[in-house]
């Protein structure tokens, strides 16, 4: 057997609620494996796993499901028990599994939640061709531009099902998941950039159309793969996807003079014009294809990558990467950001004295932070890392005011 990793970050219904000493008891088939606890992060230390041959995420013939499964008990002092069945583990891998556990309900003995298959290798609906869906006939609602939203609202069902849950989830989330549920993360780097991008764009269309809310719907997309992209509720997130969309989650792509992200359509194996293959695309990244080389073989030669602003739901703006022996205001703000985040993630040190000055302190304490936020630990703060403690400060920001207010 061969080994993949795990790690599990526990909340208690937001990400800037961190759980202290949860018990995650991890188990399969009915046998139990291993016992961790979270640290003051709400974080597990790193998990070995056995696992299946990474050989079988490489080729569509092979008939053996190319993952492992596992399955979590999470309990906590004053918190819903909560079991994850079906958590996702690949050779060489680091999963990240996020659980966000309720209140105690007095009529609520535990909480089941089940991750579904990767599309991949479970049998899901075939995509509905909106070009003989008659409802693609009414004219569009069209944004004055094209923007990254802070959060979308998914619809957990088919459009039709009016007692499917909506969830509200932060925009880059919902891509990691997406493309945690659509293709495997052993694959080459540039086939999951092309894929990343082409789930980023179809999000994006459906945003900017605003294809449901025209409709009269109260969301912006779906969970279906009849309609939409494959999005799994508390779905594991894999390490290498999960790098890449923090890198490119403000890129699209659209074609020739069209304004609108393309509506791209992708399908497990297909040669149907128009539709990149996932399959199809790691077989051009084994070839030396880059990720706009692939998205051009599938989608035309006019297809380019372009880059859309965030909205302005967080109350800094990002200006440039700050690193050590940098000395200005937005290293002040750094500062006091990562300390008020410190007071819901105590494993992220304080900074003593801000005062504006990049130092070590700094340095470690970004390092930190990026670190149980599985980013690039490289102690600097680029884009990637400001937006995610601007939404970090955001989220604490809103719990501290609930609390107190």
């Amino acid at each position: 057997m061969t080994n993949g990793y795990l790690r599990i970050n526990v909340y208690n219904d937001t990400v800037a609620n961190p759980i202290k000493n949860a018990t995650i008891v991890i188990s399969k088939n009915g046998q139990n494996i291993v016992t961790v606890n979270t640290d003051e992060n709400g974080q597990t230390p790193l998990i070995t796993l056995a696992t299946v041959n990474k050989d079988y995420t490489e080729e569509e013939q092979y008939q053996i499901r190319p993952y492992e499964t596992y399955d979590l008990n999470i309990n906590a002092l004053g918190l819903t028990p909560t079991t994850v069945e079906g958590v996702q583990i690949f050779e060489g891998v680091t999963s990240i599994q996020n659980v966000y556990l309720t209140s105690i309900d007095e009529n609520t003995t535990g909480e089941e939640q089940e991750i579904s298959p990767n599309t991949l290798w479970g049998d899901y609906p075939p995509y509905i061709d909106e070009d003989n869906d008659t409802e693609s006939q009414i004219a569009p609602a069209i944004l004055s531009r094209v923007v990254i939203p802070p959060t979308i609202i998914v619809h957990d069902g088919v459009p039709s099902n009016t007692n499917a849950p909506n969830y509200t989830v932060p925009f880059t989330d919902y891509i990691k998941n997406v493309a945690s549920s659509e293709i495997y993360s052993t694959w080459p780097t540039e086939a999951i950039k092309a894929n990343v991008l082409a789930i980023i764009s179809f999000t994006l269309n459906r945003i900017y159309t605003e294809w449901y809310r025209s409709r009269g719907y109260d969301f912006t997309i779906t969970s279906t793969t009849s309609y939409d992209q494959k999005y799994t509720r508390n779905g594991t997130i894999f390490e290498p996807i999960s790098l890449i969309v923090d890198e490119i989650f403000t890129n699209y792509i659209r074609s020739g003079v069209r304004l609108e992200p393309l509506l791209a359509h992708y399908k497990n194996n297909t040669t149907e014009a128009g539709y990149l293959s996932q399959w199809g695309s790691k077989n051009l990244a084994d070839q030396g294809y880059d990720a706009l080389a692939i998205l051009r073989y599938y989608y035309g030669n006019n297809i380019n990558i372009y880059n859309a602003p965030t909205s302005q739901a967080y109350p800094y703006s990002f200006t440039s990467t700050l690193k050590e022996g940098d000395c200005s205001i937005d290293v002040y703000i750094l500062q006091n950001s990562l300390n008020y985040i410190h007071s819901s993630y105590p494993g992220i040190p304080l900074i003593p004295n801000p005062t504006g000055y990049f130092d070590a302190n700094t340095a470690n304490a970004v390092k930190t932070f990026q670190n149980v936020f599985s980013l690039s630990q490289t102690g600097q703060v680029n884009y990637q890392t400001w937006y995610k403690i601007s939404y970090v400060l955001t989220a604490v920001k809103d719990l501290t005011e609930s609390i107190y207010y």
